[in-house]
This record gives C-alpha cells, structure tokens and sequence, in this order.
C-alpha cells in the first residue's frame, strides 16, 4: 500500500475540524469536488471509512479517529519544529505576528508600531486584532499584548503595567448644575460573555441594581462606543475613558480591580531577532505610556 502523506492527514484533520466538505475545502483552500475526491481515494487506499456522513455533517469513524489524533500530533511537531528554526533567526527580519485587543491596539499599539516600522523597516508587523486569546504555542501568533491576572504558563514575558479601571459618565447625561446621577440611579453599559465575569463587571453587578442595566455588550470598544453616544455609564478601563472629551471620570481608579497588561511569546521565540527586537522596542514604549495606561 503506497504511504499515506502527510496532506492526506491534513484533510482529515480540516474534514474533522469542520464537519463539512465546504469547511474543509476553505481551511485547504482547495475546491468542494477535490476535497470529496481526495477523501475517496484516503478511504479506497485504506480500506476503510474515516467518516459517516449524515444530514448534520461529517462523523469521525473509530478508524477517523484514530487517525485525527494521529494528525493532530504531527501538526503539533510541525508547529513545534518551526518554533524552533524561526527562534534561530539573527537578522530582525521577516514576518512578526502580534495579537492584542481592538481597545488596546487602537489606544497603544498603533502609533508604537509607526516607530518600530521606522526602526526595523525589514521587520513586517501582521496585527491580529482579536478579543479572545490566540494560541501562541500553535503559532497563532508570535507575540501577545494581552490584559490578564497571570499569563499562561507556555508563555513568558513580563508585566508592563497594570491596567486602571474607573466608572464614565457621558457628559450628555449630567444635570443643568454639572452633577451627574448617583451610581445606583444611572442607566449603566453591562457586561455581557465572555466578560461577564471580569473585575469591572463583577464590580458593576455590586454597585448598579440589575434593573439599571441599560445595555449589555460583549466587547469593551462596544461598552466605550455606547458610553461615548449617551446610552450610560460604563466602566472602562482609563487608557480610553480618560482620553474622551464626551465622558467625564465619576469614580476613582481603584472602582474596579486592575489587571495586568503583558507582553508575552513563546519560550521558542523569545531568541529570534525579529521577536526580540519588538519585545524590546515595545516594552520600552509601555515603559513611557505607564501612567496613561495605569490611569493616574
């Protein structure tokens, strides 16, 4: 029997993922007829079905399973191994992939990056602007600027600053006298998931009745945007509140819990020129930006 390869692996890894032809062919980037040829042709060569096919999609048979975990390790030593070679590099060169917040790239990231290109001009910065944690480790990414308590433990980096919190009133909202309404009397922008359970929502719920919950969101550029057009108070995290002419600070910083902002990669990459070259030029920036990003 001619061996399997490992694009044969591949597609059932991107079949399995999806559930569907149509998902596996986009994740492959090949065509819906290929896909369901090339699957035939895995099946006839192995004398086996990998999948059952029924109006909710593709299942994995035991032999498909066998081989999705089979393909899942391979695809982690393949990550592995170009962790390994891109950490090697000596020249700040090539591509860097950084993931943060849509709050944190738009309010740090972006004019620190305009240096950086002037700095490391063979360097190209891909952002990935994502609310949710990319897996660094699957080279999702090669560096994160993430908020958190504690980073994960498969990363390394350090703490560049903590992130102050505080409650925003919109200017729109205040009385003929400038007096804004008590905290428990002001409509109020919740939290929704994944952040529901975050220092600031967790603060909200303690301090507005459930009843005073104007809006909910999932996101904290959406809280701000609602903030900023007049639907309620929010609490934001002061890098962004302080910074609007339409908002207006109405509690301390020490409101919500803060939490860290880190600047992290993976153990891997830490070595690699073009890597250390933005951890450095970063770090240096957050440095300057603490008391902005700190909230006093």
């Amino acid at each position: 029997m001619q061996p399997l390869s490992w694009d044969e692996f591949r597609l059932v890894k991107a079949i399995a993922d999806t559930r569907t032809l149509a998902g596996a062919a986009e994740t492959l980037g090949l065509n819906h007829s290929t896909v369901f040829r090339r699957l035939n042709a895995v099946e006839d060569q192995l004398g086996s079905r990998l999948f059952e096919r029924s109006r909710t999609g593709y299942a994995l048979t035991a032999a498909g399973e066998e081989m999705l975990e089979l393909a899942d390790d391979m695809a982690e030593r393949i990550v592995a191994f170009e962790r390994k070679v891109a950490g090697r590099d000596v020249k700040p060169s090539g591509e860097l992939r950084v993931t943060t917040a849509d709050t944190i790239f738009t309010a740090l990231l972006a004019p620190i990056l305009l240096g950086f290109r002037e700095q490391c001009p063979d360097i190209r910065v891909e952002v990935l602007v994502e609310n949710r944690d990319l897996n660094l480790s699957r080279r999702d990414a090669d560096v994160a600027l993430r908020a958190a308590r504690e980073p994960p433990e498969t990363l390394v980096g350090r703490r560049v600053a903590a992130i102050g919190w505080a409650a925003f009133a919109p200017r729109a909202l205040a009385a003929a006298d400038g007096r804004f309404p008590d905290l428990a009397d002001a409509p109020w922008i919740g939290y929704g998931e994944p952040l529901a359970q975050i220092a600031p929502a967790r603060w909200l719920a303690r301090t507005a009745p459930a009843e005073r919950i104007a809006l909910r969101v999932n996101t904290v550029a959406a809280a701000f945007a609602a903030a900023e057009a007049g639907l309620g108070y929010a609490v934001l995290p002061c890098l962004i509140g302080n910074a609007s002419p339409l908002l207006a600070r109405i509690a301390p910083s020490d409101a919500a819990d803060t939490s860290g902002l880190w600047l992290l990669t993976h153990p891997d990459l830490r070595h690699s020129a073009r890597v250390r070259a933005f951890l450095d030029y970063a770090g240096r920036e957050l440095t300057k930006r603490r008391r902005l990003i700190e909230g006093e």
